[in-house]
């Protein structure tokens, strides 16, 4: 009966069998900052992917903006949906690109943990506060958070990841996602399954962001009309067989749909051809190159700029969404004055950590956990006098 059990050494086994040579396997990984006993029937990532969904820095993401900020509305994406949605993706490039399904879904359910809330409005806000005492950016934070700051385990700080998944997150890099602090690292190759979900990160964004501006009509169709990746998307869809009140929802459905699929489409083609062409048939390949491997073709690349254009000029300098990051930002700002003036005011946990990483970080670190609910319960407790503290 133990040979049909999928034990940890057949998952080994069986990645060894499937998976491509330049794939980082789970037998090779490099470890964890503290030992332990692997699981007998998970994979060193698929247990890292498990830590991740238990985390309580996981869960904070369904309150956390991702364009609009959580009392626009419920039907908006939220830090933890889209980042449901950059895993479905990379899943579907690493998958056809035989890379490593767990890593890469570990990866992506971890990119976003060190997300502030109100968004890059809120980044943007501690990345100004903490100019002088360190600095702060999502990347480095998410791996504070999943090296120090989650509390679960009685023999260690932290979630304990593997090496892989910690450097995932610290060295994921999107447009968005620059690091704004030098010094931290996790030393090794930019892996594929890293690379992946930067992509992913990019096509999830770009597209659900346009869903959400049209849902919220900040966008218009007319804004995309001549930009050849909509129009193109459009031609494919047709008009709902049922309730003509469902008609705009699933035709604007199925064009974001024939959007992402194009998109990865051409990524999973175009790596292909990268792969064979630079003779990559192993991790050290990998670890020799000096660019990208995982990429768009340069016409796709091409093709989405006018895109990613309208997302800039039309939906994120709008005026409703820069008055919400204006706010946002006054929020923040006046939280990290008031603790900062009278740090006695912080919960007990948070005024612990003051001796050991100092006021100002332990402000960050707490702000920084915040759900945008949160933030603002704490703003009217602190700054409207009939709210009780």
């Amino acid at each position: 009966m133990e040979n049909n059990l999928l034990t940890r050494s057949v998952i080994e086994e069986r990645e060894n069998e499937f998976l491509a040579p330049y794939a980082m396997k789970s037998k090779d990984c490099t470890g964890r900052s503290h030992k332990e006993e692997g699981h007998p029937y998970r994979s060193v990532y698929q247990r890292d992917k498990d830590r991740i969904i238990y985390s309580t820095a996981f869960r904070r993401l369904e309150y956390k903006t991702q364009v609009f900020v959580n009392h626009e509305g419920d039907y908006y994406r939220t830090r933890l949906t889209h980042t449901l949605e950059v895993a479905q993706i990379a899943r579907t490039l690493a998958r056809a690109l035989m890379l490593n399904e767990d890593l890469v879904e570990a990866i992506a359910l971890a990119h976003d943990l060190g997300h502030t809330p109100f968004g890059h409005a809120g980044e943007d806000t501690l990345s100004g506060l903490m100019a002088d005492y360190g600095g702060f950016d999502h990347n480095t934070h998410g791996l504070r958070v999943a090296d120090l700051l989650e509390d679960r385990y009685p023999d260690f700080p932290g979630l304990n990841l593997t090496n892989e998944v910690r450097r995932g997150i610290i060295r994921h890099s999107t447009p968005f996602d620059l690091s704004r602090m030098g010094g931290t690292d996790v030393p090794g190759p930019w892996l594929l399954e890293i690379q992946t979900v930067d992509l992913a990160d990019e096509i999830a964004y770009d597209n659900h962001d346009i869903d959400d501006g049209l849902k919220s009509g900040l966008l218009k169709e007319s804004d995309l009309r001549g930009i050849s990746l909509w129009d193109d998307a459009i031609v494919g869809v047709r008009p709902s067989s049922r309730s003509s009140t469902s008609d705009d929802s699933v035709r604007r459905n199925q064009i974001i749909r024939a959007l992402i699929n194009v998109q990865v489409s051409d990524v999973i083609k175009n790596t292909f051809e990268v792969i064979k062409k630079r003779g990559i048939n192993s991790i050290e390949d990998v670890a020799k190159q000096k660019e990208r491997t995982i990429s768009f073709s340069p016409s796709m690349e091409e093709n989405r700029k006018p895109l990613r254009g309208v997302l800039m000029n039309r939906l994120y300098r709008h005026y409703r969404v820069v008055r919400m990051s204006s706010k946002a930002s006054r929020f923040l700002q006046r939280l990290f004055e008031l603790y900062c003036d009278t740090p006695e005011q912080l919960p007990p946990q948070a005024q612990m950590s003051i001796k050991s990483v100092g006021k100002h970080r332990a402000i960050c670190d707490y702000l920084a956990g915040m759900t945008d609910r949160y933030a603002l319960d704490q703003y009217k407790a602190f700054f409207e006098p009939y709210e009780r503290v």
